[in-house]
């Protein structure tokens, strides 16, 4: 029996229902903080603190892992991660084919050039959260290549491969791709095979938004399957979804290749956020051999009328299969003003109409005019095919969003109710309402398991000497809020969530502190000073 006698903690968590983490039954439980680490965990009243925190009747969890996430960003303009905080995320991981290094120099890059400068960065800034990222394939290739269509030469391969290198021992998690967009889509497997083989030389792994979600998604799992045996390193596929109502028949095999895999020894994983709808640029529904070069060249085929049939020809004819019909596609928002008064949270073809041109027309009148990729909504999710997807005891939780506040410089922006209200969803609407899973188990997606896949052993269980990340919420009140009408609502229920045995959310309200540190991966060599 554990005595607490004459023991002295930072602070003491006293009367939880504690979830540890690995799916097992809840215990009443207090648990002792020193420093940053999880001291004692057991009857304490016998201790002596001077921060009791009282938290009965409260479920006391690892602080949650964001296993997909685009706060690299976000955080740079508010450290505080407020809408990821206030769901009990403790760890953001980036990287999704695109990471904050390598990059070369010039006016903008003038505070870091590689992942590790954007690492020294962000510590030195302070932040909320611990962080943790991927090198993105993407950005290997346009440090090297730029963004043409076509395969890189031995020497820019063999360089390619340094860079990842370099990346991982300056502590990326492994190699991560999105092969849907130019100019990632212009890797071949080939060359994802070399730098994955590269990374999990250094224990790393591999993260893909596969090159299909749609029509061909049984041959992009079976390209994700081949990386990583070939490369030998574990594989997790990004955002598990089936697109398009003519595929959401294909469930069954979609789970049976991963299962196989798995059986065969292929250490394959995935990780999903709870909604019905992605999000991604209008930009996509443009054939990739048009974006060949990168954008400005886009914009010059658009304005050529031979080119611009040819475009609009693929378009008609399904090219790239992931277009979807315009009613299935909401604008999120542009940055012209003008733009977003007039379009701003319509469909696609509400938008041709006031245009006055068809959709394929109208989204490469708007792409040129806005020169980016222009955000908006896809519907083409089956909500069925969803849970049983989540149900799969491989699959962990991201939200594929920035970490939000509500303060001008985020409201104005059109996004996804995934950035506010992921986590306390699967919380709320699919433990609590649709008893999809147990909440000990909700909680294993969101902790134990991702911690595993990146190969942490201090991080994602509650026990003694583990890292004290820490969420505590109410089950019975912990829910999303955040809408596709009105996405701009922080989600309700978590009370308090501490990070490295800090309190950065008290009662509800966040307390300031910046007490974030980056978690690196295993192939980090520590630099000698």
């Amino acid at each position: 029996m554990f005595c607490a006698s004459g023991q002295v903690f930072d602070r003491i968590l006293r009367g939880g229902l504690l979830y540890d983490g690995l799916g097992n039954q809840p215990q009443k439980n207090d648990i002792g903080i020193r420093g940053d680490t999880i001291a004692a965990i057991g009857d304490l009243s016998a201790a002596t603190t001077h921060d009791l925190i009282r938290v009965d009747n409260l479920a006391v969890a690892p602080g949650f892992i964001n296993m997909l996430s685009w706060a690299d960003g976000t955080l740079l303009k508010d450290g505080r991660s407020m809408s990821d905080i206030k769901q009990g995320v403790t760890l953001e991981v980036f990287g999704e084919g695109i990471s904050a290094g390598p990059r070369k120099r010039s006016r903008r890059s003038s505070l870091w050039t590689t992942l590790g400068g954007y690492f020294d960065h962000l510590e030195k800034q302070g932040v909320s959260p611990n962080v943790a990222s991927f090198v993105g394939a993407t950005t290997i290739r346009t440090y090297v290549i730029g963004d043409e269509n076509r395969a890189p030469t031995k020497v820019e391969l063999s360089q390619m491969r340094r860079l990842v290198r370099e990346a991982m021992e300056q502590g990326a998690m492994g190699v991560g791709s999105s092969l849907i967009y130019a100019p990632a889509t212009f890797a071949s497997t080939e060359e994802l095979i070399s730098l994955c083989a590269e990374a999990g030389m250094h224990g790393g792994i591999y993260i893909t938004h596969m090159r299909s979600e749609s029509d061909d998604i049984l041959i992009a799992i079976r390209e994700t399957l081949r990386i990583s045996k070939e490369a030998d390193l574990p594989a997790e596929i990004y955002h598990f979804k089936i697109n398009h109502q003519r595929n959401w028949n294909k469930i069954d095999a979609v789970l049976a290749l991963v299962d196989s895999a798995q059986r065969a020894g292929l250490r394959i994983s995935a990780n999903m956020y709870p909604y019905v709808a992605s999000a991604t640029g209008l930009k996509e529904r443009i054939p990739a051999w048009a974006q060949d070069g990168g954008m400005k060249e886009l914009r010059k085929r658009i304005q050529q009328p031979a080119v611009r049939k040819r475009i609009l020809d693929d378009m008609a004819n399904g090219v790239p299969t992931r277009n979807s019909d315009p009613t299935d596609v909401v604008i999120m928002g542009f940055k012209n003003d003008s733009f977003s008064t007039l379009y701003k949270g319509k469909r696609l073809d509400e938008v041709a109409r006031l245009h006055g041109k068809s959709p394929d027309e109208t989204v490469l009148d708007l792409v040129y005019a806005e020169r980016t990729s222009i955000p908006a909504l896809y519907f083409l999710i089956d909500e069925d095919n969803m849970m049983r997807m989540m149900r799969q005891p491989y699959v962990s939780i991201g939200s594929d969003a920035g970490s939000l506040s509500l303060t001008k410089e985020f409201t104005d922006l059109g996004v996804h109710p995934r950035a506010y209200g992921t986590f306390a969803r699967v919380l709320g609407k699919f433990v609590r309402d649709e008893k999809l899973f147990t909440l000990e188990e909700a909680i294993r997606r969101m902790t134990s398991l991702p911690a595993s896949h990146l190969k942490l052993t201090n991080r994602g269980v509650l026990k003694v000497g583990a890292k004290a990340d820490v969420a505590v919420f109410d089950p019975h009140l912990v829910a999303d809020r955040a809408t596709f009408e009105e996405p701009h609502q922080y989600a309700v229920g978590m009370v308090h969530v501490f990070v490295n045995g800090q309190q950065v959310l008290r009662d509800g309200e966040h307390t300031g502190l910046l007490p974030g540190e980056i978690v690196r991966g295993p192939g980090w060599k520590k630099p000698v000073k």
